[in-house]
Order: C-alpha cells, then structure tokens, then sequence
C-alpha cells in the first residue's frame, strides 16, 4: 500500500527546469533515500511532497487522512515553552485522559458514585495504558537523550538554543508524535556520531515508512531498503541500502554501455550493406534501408538511445510521424558514428593529492600527551604513534577537543602535558574546517594564484573546473561562496601542495555524495599518511587503519586499530559478553526503539594478561625509541651524502654506515609490526 505517490512530477522556475516527470511511490515501512548531487532538487522535491510548494506538472496523491512529517534542512520550531514541554505537546490528549482519570479517582471516593464511576474508569485506564500512557514521560527523556540532549537542557526555553539544538528538538518533536511518514532533509547535520547510531536503531525499529535526504553513506546503509537517484536525465530507483545501490548503479550502467555499443555496431554494419549496394543490383534494397536508418538515426538524436531502444526497430524506422531529412550514406555514416553513449555522465570532481617526497617511517608519536587550555583539561591521550601510509581517524562529540589536538599537532598550540615529536621530513597539509585559509574579499583566480601566480588565467579556470567552477565563477568572491563551494576551493588548494602529511578537518562537510566518493578514492589512493577528523563513518570504514576516539566524559583518547564497522562490532560482543556474565539484562539493547546506544570499553582482563599486555606495550615502546634514533641517524647520512667530502674513503666509508643502519631499522620494524599484530 503506497502512502505517497509522486506522478510525472516537474517542476521550473522561469525557464528553468528543476526536474521533469518523476514519478514513484512510498509504501507503507519503506525506508527510502533520496540521493543526487546539490542543485538536482531534492529538497524542492521534500516540499512539493509535503504541500509547501507546487509543482509544474503531474501531481502528488496521497490518503486524506496520512500522518506526515517533516523535517525540512534548516527547521523553524514554532513553540513557546522549554523544550520539555514541546515533547510533551504531542501527547496533549494522553495528558487529558490523564487528568480525567485523576478527576475520577476523587469521584470515587464518593461511596454513592463508586460503582458507576468505576466503570467509566476501567474504560478509560485501559485506553490510557494501550495508548502508552504509563511510558510516555520515558520516552521523551529516551529520544532527548538519544538525540544528544543533557537533563540540563530539558527545561531550558526552546529560544534560548542554538540553531542546530531547535532541529534537534524539532526532530524529537517528530519521532514522538509517530507520523505514519517521515520526510528528513539532512535529519544527521546537528547529530555526533553517538546521536546518529542511536537514529538508525529508531528508525530500524519503527513502523512508519520514511523518506530521507542525507549525504550519510554509513546512514544510508544502516537505514535504507530502497535508494531514489534523481538527475538531469529524471530518477532511477534501486532496491537494497546505499552500497547495494552502488553496485546495482554500476550493473546498470555496464549493461546501457553493452548494449549501446552492440547496437551502434549493428548500424555501422547497415551503413556498410547500404554503401556496398547502393549503386549495384540490390540498390532500391539499399536506398530503402538507407531511408529506415535515417528514420531511427533521427529518432535517436530527438529523444535519446534509451527512448528510442524501449520500441522495436522496425516499428521505429516504418513510422511516418518521423520527419526525415534526406542525406547520403556518407551523412549518415557521421551520424551513427557521433551518437553519443546514453550511460550518464555528469561533472564531478577531479583532482589528485600527490605525496611526491617519501617521509619517514614514523611520522607522528606522543609522550604522555595532555591537551587542553591552562585551566581546562580536554582530555589525556596513551602514548600514540603513527605510522607513514596509515590513516587516523579522530572521533568524538563536538567540542571535545578534536581540532584542538590538529592545532596542537600543527604547532599552534602548545600541550599542556607532554610531547608530540613529528618524522623525518614531512610535509605537512591542513584543511581547516572553518577553512580560515580562505580569504573574503579574494576572487576564487586570486586564491588559485596565490600558489601558482606563473600559471596564465586560462590554466587557472580550467584547474577551477576540475573543481565544478564553471565560467563566471572564477570571478566570484570567497565572501559569497556556499560551505560547500568553500570546501571544494579549499581542496583545489590543498592539491596545489607537495605533502605527504595530511591534516583533514570534516573535509566532506557540505559535500554532495558523488564529490564524496571522489575524496574518498582520492585519500584512497594518496601515497601519504592521513589524519582524519570526521563524522562520516562510511569515510572512516573504507580509509582508516586505527581510530582514535575522545571520550569527553573520562577526559582520555583511546585507540582502535582497525576499521570503525569492527570497532563497533567489538564494543557490541563486549556488551554481550558482560550482560551474559552478569546473568541478565537486555543481551541487545540496539533491538529496542528507544533505546541510546551505548558506547561500552574494553573488557575487564585476567592479572596474567594484564601483565603480557603491559610487557609487549613496554617492548613497543623501546624499540620505537630505538627506531626513531636509527632514523633520525639515517636523516643524517643522508643529508651528509648529498653533499659528500672530496675524499673517496670517507664517502665509502658512510655509504656502508648507511646501508648498516637501514638494515638495522628495517630488522627493528619488523620486530615492531610483529608487537603490534
């Protein structure tokens, strides 16, 4: 049973068409995602569904009586009162039953009204406890907590919260009302990670059907069954969650290259019959032919390969209501041979982040590391050490200290305790999430010039272009750009460095999700080493090697070696485990709706483990030591060769010194990566 139904919908402003003739439907527990580049009109597509805007053409249909709810990206919650009693609003009628229930308590003490009173009373104390009338106040506490929420926040006036803590409100609002459909655009924008995981054990657990615009990966993945793509050629829709949908995407587009390529084939073979013979015996055979294909090659260029491949040759090439424009073989020929290939290609970025000078082997290592501001402990990290290739991911709530520690790392901040020692010759790239680098009043050339001011203006638009700024753009001021323009002009600099070191701060905040994918094989490829700070867990599952989290609440860093989907997988056997040794308890709170995720720590561990552990971490450490000296002594030899003395003994004498050490090094690294497995 649909509950919404889109049908050939289009809509235009002025000349210009947003989207034409989309049509599908949202059946009842489906979860589907909208996806599409910025600008392709998802958003206007949420409002047209919801009332708030009318389309050009085609219509919505929908039953009089659906529930729906809507989240739009930037939410105006119209309530007065704290945000406790905004929650509360949507349960105005339970409260009511609540305070008639009470009434009749008091009527009931009246021994002449008892028994009629109690009748009424068992009616209503049943509807009142099928309706969660008992729970309701839990849930509202559950989804506030869930959503990032502290008790302190519960009373406070909903005007006295930040933007993003109003959409939050206004989302819980929505969850606790139960509308039969859920339209989110961008519902995890104002979400940490814990927030956001709690999200998806909601929705997975939810009756209603939903709609969802995100540039989560790892969201879509958890939340989705369905994916509906929109672009400038209209909307496929796929089934399973996002990664199924990229598979399918690219079957897809395989076969559409097969079949196109199978087909333009066959003409060209046609237009060979048709020259063979078009002065020989069979030539009214071959005009005839001729005329059939200037038929198809005609419908083809009006109404593209796909429209035209949906309908039979032959009823293609005999219809009449196809204007043909004579021409010769050799006009056709060119024509067939120009058709062009119906798999979509739209503009997307592409650019390279090259690490051209290779760096140390360890390039980043902390000494009872405490970061922070004089007065204000952010939080205490174990003994870290990085290696080169590696990607870090540096996880936690918002303010915990996560950009603090890049500055601290960059120099810009001292630590409050401890050290942090950089490698042998790094080179290191920052992209800032504010992207302070950028400055206001520069036109995007001038920012472009500023690292390459011998390139002529034409190379500098074309390097834009690769960066999805066309035309005019180049000409805008920073000033006025989008967070996502900004980003992308950030990474067109960035990509003009020599690094083999980078520092990413959210770098794929306000990107669209095929600009994603593309960072994502971009960082895949760099042959550098990556300090990751981000939210996008789909970015840290395909790229990260260890993780690094910041749990605010016990003021420590803790380090995960692998991906996140294993860290998650861990923390949750660990919670088994201790529900199991605990003999009782929910064995998996993530199958309740309302529960909060928990974000559970590593086990408890034997005396005889504890020892082995504390023994192998101690043996790490020296021969970390041990290695950074070979290394440093390395760098020197090195530098010392480069410019060698003029006696040939001498220059001997260090080539073998060097070769020594290397061997040296290379012995204790892999004593180290034996340790570390």
């Amino acid at each position: 049973m649909s509950l919404i139904a889109a049908n050939h919908l289009s809509r235009s402003y002025g000349p210009k068409d947003i989207f034409l003739d989309l049509s599908f439907s949202v059946a009842k527990g489906s979860r589907l995602a909208l996806v599409g580049p910025n600008g392709i009109g998802k958003t206007t597509l949420l409002r047209i569904l919801v009332g708030e805007e009318e389309p050009s053409g085609g219509q919505v249909t929908r039953p009089r009586k659906l529930n729906l709810g809507y989240l739009p990206q930037e939410a105006e919650f119209k309530f007065h009162g704290t945000l406790r009693q905004s929650c509360q609003a949507v349960f105005s009628e339970l409260q009511a039953l609540q305070e008639e229930l009470h009434h009749l308590e008091d009527l009931m003490r009246d021994p002449a009204e008892a028994e009629q009173v109690l009748k009424r009373y068992g009616r209503l104390q049943q509807d009142f406890e099928r309706r969660g009338g008992y729970s309701y106040l839990t849930r509202i506490d559950q989804v506030l907590a869930g959503l990032g929420f502290t008790m302190a926040e519960y009373d406070l006036p909903l005007e006295h919260l930040s933007g993003g803590q109003r959409t939050r409100a206004f989302l819980a609002h929505l969850l606790l009302s139960d509308p039969d459909l859920l339209l989110l655009d961008e519902p995890t924008n104002h979400l940490d990670i814990a927030a956001v995981e709690w999200l998806e054990g909601y929705l997975n657990h939810w009756n209603g059907a939903a709609l969802l615009v995100s540039h989560d990966r790892y969201f879509l993945d958890r939340v989705c069954n369905g994916i509906l793509e929109m672009s400038q050629a209209g909307l496929e829709i796929y089934t399973g969650n996002y990664s199924s949908y990229l598979q399918q995407r690219q079957a897809r587009a395989n076969r559409r290259q097969e079949v196109f390529e199978t087909e333009k084939e066959r003409l060209l073979k046609e237009i060979d019959y048709i020259k063979r013979n078009i002065s020989g015996q069979n030539t009214l055979q071959a005009k005839g032919r001729l005329k059939r294909l200037s038929r198809l090659v005609q419908a083809v260029e009006q109404a593209g390969f796909e429209s035209v491949m949906n309908r039979k040759w032959i009823e293609i090439s005999d219809d009449v209501s196809i204007a043909v424009s004579p021409f010769g073989v050799e006009e056709a020929e060119r024509r067939v041979r120009a058709l062009k290939s119906p798999v979509r290609q739209f503009p997307r970025l592409t650019f390279i982040l090259d690490a051209k000078q290779r760096s140390g082997e360890l390039v980043l290592r902390t000494t009872q590391l405490k970061i922070g501001f004089p007065g204000k402990l952010l939080f205490s990290a174990p003994d870290i050490v990085l290696r080169r290739g590696e990607c870090a991911a540096l996880i936690g709530p918002n303010g915990a200290g996560k950009t603090t520690f890049l500055k601290t790392i960059l120099g810009q901040i001292e630590p409050l305790v401890g050290e942090i020692v950089l490698g042998a010759s790094l080179q290191v790239g920052y992209f800032a999430q504010a992207h302070e680098g950028l400055k206001a009043e520069n036109t995007l050339m001038q920012e472009i010039e500023s690292l390459v001011p011998s390139w002529l203006p034409g190379q500098v638009r074309d390097y834009l272009a690769k960066y999805l700024f066309f035309g005019d753009d180049a000409f805008k001021r920073v000033g006025v750009l989008s967070g996502g323009e900004r980003g992308r002009l950030a990474l067109a600099k960035l990509a003009l460095q020599d690094t083999n070191l980078l520092l990413l701060d959210e770098p794929t905040n306000h990107l669209d999700i095929p600009s994603q994918e593309v960072l994502q094989a971009v960082l895949d490829d760099y042959g550098g080493t990556v300090l990751l700070v981000t939210h996008d867990r789909y970015l840290i599952d395909a790229l990260g090697t260890q993780i690094w989290e910041i749990e605010p609440d016990e003021t420590s860093l803790r380090v995960f070696n692998g991906s996140y989907t294993m860290m998650k997988e861990e923390r949750e056997r660990l919670v088994a485990l201790r529900a199991g040794e605990s003999g009782g308890g929910v064995k998996n709170p993530a199958k309740s709706p309302h529960s909060i995720p928990t974000m559970e720590g590593r086990s408890s561990v034997s005396k005889e483990t504890a020892k082995a552990e504390h023994r192998r971490i101690a043996k790490l450490q020296a021969l970390e030591k041990k290695i950074s000296v070979l290394e440093s002594h390395l760098a020197e030899l090195g530098r010392r060769l480069e410019k060698p003395p003029d006696d040939p003994a001498e220059v001997a004498r260090m080539g073998e010194e060097y070769a020594r050490v290397q061997q040296d090094m290379d012995q204790k690294l892999k004593e180290w990566e034996h340790l570390q497995a």
